[in-house]
């Protein structure tokens, strides 16, 4: 009580502990962290310790299957704020054919349709998706009017795009429509109901308020480069209640969200303390971030007395992205949150009670990755051993970083981390085969199975590159089921369920989501790694409050649950 209490005291300051904190990373020469950044891939390999997991294989099969797609920052060194900040990619089902398809964002909006066996076609003309213009960053997706296809939100910098999808066959900008403001620098977005109507409501996260006018560069150890964004006042983050024809109603005010910090980057809903009620988290940049929990019509912000709005030394951090799972499946869902190069990162687990602690160091997880600038994270089992394991991109905000610091660098590998059944994580990045593990400018991730062999697969964008697709090709993986939810009551997709599994020796606790990570969307169905067990019992607590049990569910295959019936069918 006495540790919370001066964690209550020390937020009052925290306009100007923050700002002294950014100064501190920044402006000054204060001395650093030994860092163990690579020069090459091959440096970098000497950095990662053994590991007595099984085999871990991702390899990068963008080129092999169609992806002919590349970002490019705007621009001349040194970039502003604005230019480095990156895009946000997605796996999802735009025809509903059970074979995902990639969404990649940017200036040039591109999809992508997979045939379920690893190739993928450019379909953005068909789709009038080549039409849209603008500066866009992010996506979110969720199929907002319940018609059964994956409609997508936009983020983007003064723009944004609601686009409805058409039968499967064809996207429609319903922007104005909507009613949707657009106006800010959006960043991640999030669908989740939080009322409890059956349908999906829209959090959009709005960064700072930045504009060509504006002080575009900073002096830090004598060099002009990039501001960091207390420079800027912060922009607010907007929450949109769907009404359920076609149109949005902003509750920001209503449902008292209007208390959150700003400069936001990450946002994730879910239903962390069991009360069937979606929770928010919103991850900020270098000021502290908010926690929700709903009661009575309203969201209660709890981010500082929770133990998840500041660091170590009570000061707010570099909030990226951030992702709800279960990685010590106790039950509760714990949190993920990405952070500066020379901070720790966050996974804070669920004490139960509306109360949080940074395990980061206590797991092992500062092997190789302490001295990284991380954006985009997923939690994923991806050898199907039944206990979460984490991956996560990376890459520097300054583009002239080698000059502020000579041994940080603006590009790098992205990094996977092996669950040993929540005693510890082990770095097991040298999986990436070759150039799975290049350095890149990491900025977007999502993860999903992109040729259902019941191994998870990842999408994450370079900001100055090719995106890297990992092909999982993990060996000896364990048995699993991946599960496509399908609302009655509840909203469609069924967004925001909790899934109770039990196989063998396993009992698991799994989220449906699309959100997380850093302004990308990941496939909405959930996978769940079963390891020695063939079979499992499934209970679904869906976002309505129904309950379904169904047991004896056979393993390795993909199924189809609807709300409120017994039978299981295959996708």
């Amino acid at each position: 009580m006495k540790k919370s209490a001066a964690i209550v005291l020390v937020v009052l300051g925290a306009g100007l502990a923050y700002g002294a904190y950014v100064a501190s990373n920044v402006n000054t020469n204060a001395p650093k962290p030994k860092v163990d950044q690579p020069v090459s891939t091959g440096d970098y390999l000497k950095t990662i310790p053994p590991t007595p997991a099984a085999p871990t294989r991702f390899v990068d099969v963008a080129d092999a299957a169609g992806l002919n797609y590349e970002w490019t920052l705007p621009g001349q060194t040194p970039r502003n704020i604005q230019q480095t900040i990156g895009n946000g990619c997605a796996f999802l089902d735009y025809n509903s054919d059970g074979k995902l398809d990639i969404l990649l964002v940017g200036p040039r909006v591109a999809l992508y349709q997979g045939d379920g066996s690893g190739k993928f076609h450019d379909i953005s003309h068909e789709t009038g998706l080549d039409k849209l213009h603008g500066d866009f960053a992010g996506c979110a997706v969720a199929d907002y009017d319940n018609d059964g296809h994956d409609d997508i939100f936009l983020s983007g910098y003064h723009c944004g795009a609601l686009l409805h999808n058409d039968g499967g066959t064809h996207f429609t900008d319903v922007t104005k429509r909507s009613a949707i403001d657009t106006a800010s620098w959006s960043t991640s977005a999030a669908w989740g109901d939080v009322d409890g109507d059956g349908r999906v409501d829209l959090y959009v996260c709005s960064y700072c308020k930045f504009t060509k006018e504006d002080k575009q560069l900073c002096e830090a150890r004598g060099v002009m480069t990039a501001c960091p964004p207390n420079v800027y006042q912060p922009a607010f983050g907007q929450l949109y209640h769907n009404n359920g024809n076609g149109t949005f109603t902003n509750v920001t005010v209503k449902t008292n969200l209007n208390n959150a910090r700003g400069h936001a980057l990450g946002v994730a809903f879910a239903d962390f303390d069991a009360s069937g009620h979606q929770g928010l988290f919103v991850a900020n940049d270098q000021i502290p971030s908010n926690l929700y929990r709903y009661e009575n019509g309203r969201y209660q912000e709890i981010g500082v007395a929770s133990g998840t709005a500041l660091n170590e030394d009570g000061v707010g951090f570099a909030g990226m992205g951030v992702d709800w799972g279960d990685y010590d499946n106790d039950g509760l869902l714990d949190l993920a949150v990405m952070d500066y190069w020379n901070e720790r990162k966050r996974i804070l687990h669920n004490d139960g009670r509306y109360l949080f602690s940074n395990q980061y160091d206590a797991l092992h997880c500062n092997e190789g990755g302490y001295p990284r600038l991380a954006f985009g994270v997923k939690w994923l089992d991806y050898d199907n051993d039944g206990w979460l394991d984490f991956i996560y991109s990376n890459g520097y905000t300054n583009d002239n970083v080698e000059k502020l610091f000579g041994d940080l660098f603006f590009r790098e590998p992205t990094l996977v981390f092996h669950n040993h059944q929540a005693q510890f994580f082990s770095n097991v990045s040298s999986g990436l085969i070759g150039p799975a593990l290049r350095p890149i400018i990491g900025r977007g991730l999502a993860i999903g199975d992109f040729d259902n062999d019941g191994r998870v697969d990842a999408l994450v964008v370079d900001a100055d590159g090719k995106p890297l697709l990992l092909h999982n090709e993990t060996p000896c993986v364990g048995h699993w089921l991946e599960i496509n939810l399908i609302g009655t009551t509840s909203n469609r997709d069924g967004l925001g369920a909790l899934m109770d599994i039990q196989a063998g020796d396993l009992h698991l606790l799994r989220l449906c989501q699309t959100d997380g990570s850093y302004m990308s969307a990941s496939d909405k169905r959930v996978h769940v790694g079963l390891g020695s067990a063939v079979k499992a019992t499934i209970t679904v607590k869906w976002p309505s409050g129904h309950v379904d049990i169904y047991n004896n569910v056979q393993a390795d295959r993909v199924i189809i649950l609807h709300e409120a019936s017994s039978t299981i069918t295959g996708a």
